[in-house]
């Protein structure tokens, strides 16, 4: 009897990867929060989600049969945010205190489904063991 890891460990693992996309692109947001012109980015987490989860693949075309099948999910992309602050002549759109509380928020999100993969493992472990 074998163990699919995608109905053992559900959606969380990967909400793991999208959040830590997510957490990349408010991490540059806030390192760029000075630069004139840069626009704030984001990426939508239930779209990113969904692609993440869906059978889409972008793979290649196999020309003979020994050729190993190369594929990879699409990830969600960045778009730019809409600025919900006027602009201050230096055309970035960077709100600093907003990307730090998305930044804040997704790390937390991030962690929770840190410690659920956690718990599936160390319950899959259990299993395996027969405890």
């Amino acid at each position: 009897m074998s163990i699919s890891f995608d109905k053992a460990l559900g959606i969380h693992q990967h909400t793991v990867g999208v959040r830590g996309k997510r957490a990349e692109t408010l991490a540059s947001n806030i390192a760029n929060a000075n630069t004139p012109g840069y626009k704030a980015k984001d990426i939508d987490f239930k779209r990113a989600l969904n692609a993440a989860t869906s059978e889409a693949n972008i793979g290649l075309s196999r020309t003979d049969g020994r050729h190993i099948s190369a594929s990879t999910k699409i990830m969600g992309e960045q778009k730019y945010r809409v600025p919900n602050q006027p602009d201050t002549g230096d055309g970035n759109t960077v709100d600093a205190q907003l990307e730090q509380n998305l930044f804040m928020q997704n790390s937390l999100e991030y962690q929770a489904s840190l410690d659920f993969l956690g718990s599936k493992f160390k319950n899959l472990s259990k299993a395996l063991k027969g405890e």
